[in-house]
C-alpha cells in the first residue's frame, strides 16, 4: 500500500466558509495532511490564516460574498486562486446559511438567500472548479450535505431543501465528472456545536433531546470532520464517487 495515500503534499484547496467553524477545522485539516488553502469568506480569514501559516503552508484570503455569486464571479475566484498558488486540486465547499420559521410563517427571503448559498453558489464553484480540475487531468470536490439530506427537519424549509439538492448535485456531478478523474463526494455532519447550532443547544428540552438520541452521547466537534475531509480529498479515496458520509455520532442508526 502506498504509505502517502492521505497525503495532499503539493495539493491546493479552495475552502469556502474558512474564517470559523466547520470550515476553519477542515481548513486546518487539510493544511496538516500538506494542502495550501485558499479561503473564501465575506471577511477575511485571519485566525485561519495564521494557523495555516504555522503549519507551514500557504494561505490565499478571497473575500467574497456568496449570496452575490454568479457563473462569471465563480470563474473569477477559480482563476484567481490558480494565479496565486499554482493551482486548484481541491474544492471543499462548506460555507452555508440558516433560516428558522414555521412554515406559515416563511418568508420568500429567507428561502431565496438560503438556497442562493447552500445550493446555487456550490453548483457554480463546482462547475468552475471541475474546468480547470479536467484541464489539469483530475481532482476531489467535497460538498458539505446534512442530516436535513436525509430527514426533513422543523422550521428550516429552505436549509432542508437546499441540503437534499446538496446529495443530489453531488451524485449528479459524480456521474458526469468522474470520466474527467474528479471524484465528487459529500460529508454530511451531525448535530455539531457551531453558530448555526447555538439557538438548539440554548434550548434545555431540544438540546437533551438531540443528545438523548445521538449514541456518542454528545454534539460533535468541528475537528471531527477533519479525517473525514483528508480522505475525500486524498488518493485514498479514488474510487469513491457520488458518496454521501454520514459523520453524526450515529444519529441516523438510532
Amino acid at each position: 500500500m502506498n504509505e502517502n495515500l492521505f497525503s495532499l503534499e503539493g495539493k491546493v484547496a479552495l475552502v469556502t466558509g474558512a474564517s470559523r467553524g466547520l470550515g476553519q477545522a477542515m481548513a486546518l485539516g487539510l493544511a496538516v495532511a500538506g494542502a495550501d488553502i485558499a479561503g473564501l469568506d465575506r471577511q477575511e480569514c485571519d485566525e485561519t490564516c495564521e494557523q495555516v501559516r504555522a503549519l507551514g503552508r500557504r494561505f490565499h484570503d478571497v473575500v467574497m460574498d456568496l449570496s452575490q455569486v454568479g457563473a462569471a464571479e465563480a470563474a473569477a475566484v477559480v482563476a484567481d486562486i490558480v494565479t496565486e498558488l499554482g493551482g486548484l486540486d481541491i474544492l471543499l465547499n462548506n460555507a452555508g446559511i440558516i433560516r428558522r420559521a414555521p412554515i406559515l410563517e416563511f418568508s420568500e427571503a429567507d428561502w431565496d438567500d438560503v438556497l442562493q448559498i447552500n445550493l446555487k453558489a456550490v453548483f457554480l464553484l463546482s462547475q468552475a472548479a471541475a474546468r480547470h480540475m479536467a484541464a489539469q487531468g483530475g481532482g476531489k470536490i467535497i460538498n458539505i450535505a446534512s442530516m436535513l439530506s436525509f430527514q426533513g427537519g422543523i422550521l428550516v424549509p429552505s436549509y432542508t431543501a437546499a441540503k437534499s439538492g446538496v446529495a443530489g448535485i453531488t451524485k449528479a456531478l459524480a456521474n458526469e465528472l468522474a470520466a474527467h478523474n474528479i471524484n465528487v463526494n459529500a460529508i454530511a455532519p451531525g448535530y455539531m456545536a457551531t453558530d448555526n447550532t447555538a439557538p438548539l443547544r440554548a434550548d434545555p428540552v431540544r438540546n437533551q433531546a438531540i443528545l438523548d438520541r445521538i449514541p456518542a452521547g454528545r454534539w460533535g466537534d468541528p475537528a471531527d470532520l477533519q479525517g473525514t475531509a483528508v480522505f475525500l480529498a486524498s488518493s485514498a479515496s479514488n474510487y469513491l464517487n457520488g458518496a454521501i458520509i454520514p459523520v453524526d455520532g450515529g444519529w441516523l442508526c438510532r
